[in-house]
């Protein structure tokens, strides 16, 4: 018997065609996949029609805005829940262009990051040049896993007002009870490999709300379900993770 109980393992020019056979098999399957006419209808920019295929992913990608499952989880979020109110101010780290039209009513909106000129303030979510209680909402869409989330949280929780809410995304396995945080000899490579990203330095678990509440935040959640996941193009499951600063 072979070492995965099957039968008599195969020879090694015999394990290659089947990977080779395999291999096309797949390409031919994600072919179809990404191909099929299968109409979906975009929150944010009113596409209705197929989603295209981004990297291994199909069907995720809208060709009307370029948005991506996470942004139309949020404006679903907005349009639905309307959680921003006309005299909010709010602060928008790596901001995507949708998301200023859909603020368009607040008193103040803002766009930050440390290394692009074209947003308003240029601004490092560990280290904040803000005064305390500046914002009252903070928007940082797949952007914890890059810097020092523990210090970026203190310092969201900072700028918050009382009762201010910050609307962070991330790369989370609900299966995995602790984030996998990168190794100290980790380069781009592995940070590739186990975090999907050479530029990522970790890949959450569920112990993510732990870290929230730590930094003095109370989690709120709204998930991609059905049927907006085969109606919007979502990600079964992905959660925008609403966290609240006491008043």
């Amino acid at each position: 018997m072979g070492a995965d109980g099957l039968g008599v393992g195969r020879t090694r020019a015999e394990a290659e065609a089947v990977f080779a056979h395999r291999t096309r098999l797949a390409l031919e399957h994600f072919r179809k996949v990404a191909e099929a006419p299968r109409p979906m209808l975009c929150p944010i920019c009113g596409y209705e029609g197929p989603f295209a295929a981004h990297r291994h992913k199909p069907s995720i990608w809208c060709p009307g805005c370029d948005s991506r499952p996470r942004h139309r989880l949020l404006k679903l979020w907005l349009d639905r829940e309307a959680p921003i109110g006309r005299e909010a101010r709010v602060l928008h780290f790596a901001a995507e262009p949708w998301m200023r039209a859909a603020l368009g009513h607040v008193r103040e909106y803002a766009t930050a990051d440390l290394h692009n000129p074209e947003y308003d303030l240029t601004l490092d979510l560990e280290a904040m040049a803000l005064p305390d209680g500046r914002f009252d909402v903070i928007v940082a869409n797949h952007v914890l896993e890059h810097v020092d989330d523990r210090a970026a949280l203190a310092e969201i929780r900072r700028v918050l007002s009382p009762g201010g809410m910050a609307v962070l995304t991330v790369p989370l396995v609900e299966g995995w009870a602790e984030t996998l945080e990168q190794g100290p000899d980790w380069g781009p490579e592995e940070r590739r490999l186990y975090c999907t990203d050479p530029d990522h330095r970790r890949f959450y678990g569920r112990d993510f709300r732990d870290r929230l509440r730590a930094a003095g935040l109370a989690p709120d959640e709204f998930t991609a379900v059905e049927p907006d996941v085969a109606r919007h193009g979502l990600t079964r499951g992905e959660t925008a993770f609403l966290a609240r600063k006491p008043r």
